[in-house]
């Protein structure tokens, strides 16, 4: 299978996109692949490692702000058009897909336009702004949450779940013992992202002190960002802090409860390990979608909520507390993460991009 793919911004859009990408290759072990992104956003550096051939367009969003600054916008988007069209001409591909990002705006748009089969995926339970745009271009849109599917077509959308779930069920699990940890105690996971949440980070610092002489431990990841104004403070012997983890899923399945922002791609995982969470949404993305991510688990009784504008005291510890004492409430998470489960999802991804292009 010959396949162009473009996402972009964030982790959420490009590791869906690899899982994608990483999915085809295993079945077809001979495809090849053009990853088109931005010339100056997280996959211009993170792409070319898995030697997957990179083409970057000068791309930026909309300003609502400074609506002066769209006049380069405009003038970078009919550039990146024209050269869309010549790389889709020159590739030749079977399908071209868009994991999110406005980068996907113009790859997807011109491929549609030239004739080709186009396949998006949306990961947050709120749609984006380029997918509500190319629904009319795609020929095939996948989902994460079901709650989602009424945001498109009826004849074109189809339930996936997101495709990062399926490689948190295969990855090796960690040792505690890498991180310093006990392999016979509980442990909860603090995590906010590879760069870390500064605001959330420094209530953080302040509560990891109520954590002293508690029966379990806790991994506290700072994020790359404030890893270096953390790293000295005296905590208390169960909490051990570290500014990143590689294949975070790793240590997640050694994890008892996890608290965390609420990424599609993080729920996802979370949904996958039937990992009970306690989320705190990044207020700070387009259309509140964390929070609306979050509430996709609250509503179904799957997981936990706390606002980053609730942020005070002892709640944080005493959340914890209330959760992991009480093995029923976490036998009740744990079932109804079970039944949001979509198992195999960038195989249904890979199996219907197959029937799409009339494939055996």
């Amino acid at each position: 299978m010959r396949v162009i793919i473009s996402a972009g911004g964030t982790g959420g859009h490009i590791y869906p996109a690899l899982a994608i990408l990483n999915k085809i290759k295993e079945c077809e072990p001979n495809s090849e692949f053009l990853y088109i992104g931005t010339h100056n956003r997280m996959e211009k550096d993170i792409v070319p490692k898995y030697n997957i051939p990179f083409e970057s367009i000068e791309i930026y969003g909309l300003n609502r702000k400074n609506v002066f600054k769209n006049f380069k916008t405009i003038s970078c988007l009919i550039k990146a058009n024209r050269k869309c069209k010549k790389l889709i001409k020159s590739f030749n591909p079977d399908v071209v897909i868009g994991v999110g990002g406005y980068v996907t705006a113009p790859v997807i748009k011109a491929a549609s336009k030239l004739g080709y089969k186009t396949f998006i995926h949306e990961q947050n339970s709120v749609v984006g702004a380029s997918n509500k745009y190319l629904s009319k271009y795609a020929s095939l849109i996948g989902v994460s949450f079901a709650s989602t599917m009424d945001s498109f077509p009826k004849d074109k959308v189809i339930m996936t779940g997101n495709p990062c779930s399926e490689d948190a069920y295969y990855v090796v699990p960690a040792s505690k013992k890498e991180f310093g940890l006990d392999e016979n105690k509980k442990l909860v996971l603090f995590v906010m992202g590879s760069l870390g949440a500064s605001k959330v980070n420094e209530f953080l610092v302040n509560t990891m002190t109520l954590f002293n002489n508690k029966e379990y431990e806790i991994l506290f990841v700072t994020g790359n960002n404030d890893y270096d104004k953390i790293k000295d403070i005296k905590f208390p012997s169960n909490v051990k802090v570290v500014p990143y983890i590689d294949k975070m899923t790793r240590i997640m399945k050694k994890t008892d409860i996890i608290v965390t922002r609420a990424g599609a791609s993080t729920l996802s995982e979370i949904i996958a390990l039937k990992l009970p969470a306690i989320m705190i949404p990044s207020p700070y993305v387009p259309n509140n979608h964390q929070f609306k991510n979050a509430m996709d688990l609250v509503n179904n009784n799957a997981g936990m909520l706390i606002e980053e504008k609730d942020l005070k005291g002892d709640i944080i510890v005493r959340t914890i507390d209330s959760l992991i004492y009480d093995d029923q409430k976490i036998g009740s998470i744990k079932q109804n993460l079970e039944k949001m489960q979509v198992k195999n999802s960038a195989t249904i991804i890979y199996d219907s991009i197959v029937k799409l292009l009339d494939r055996k």
